[in-house]
């Protein structure tokens, strides 16, 4: 769950950054593409928590 949340936190930095700063639009698609990679993790995370087999 960090990992995801430091995911977050650097697309909006870099999202931020990428249009405040004229010229660094690649910085925007770059944090658009770390937020799509922490929902993915995200996704993986909460399936594989929710696969759990109790054993007799």
């Amino acid at each position: 769950m960090t990992l995801f949340l430091l995911l977050v936190i650097a697309a909006i930095v870099l999202g931020i950054i990428g249009v405040v700063a004229e010229g660094l639009f690649y910085l925007l698609v770059i944090g658009i593409v770390v937020a799509l990679a922490a929902l993915v993790h995200l996704g993986l995370h909460i399936r594989r928590s929710g696969r759990r087999r109790r054993t007799r």
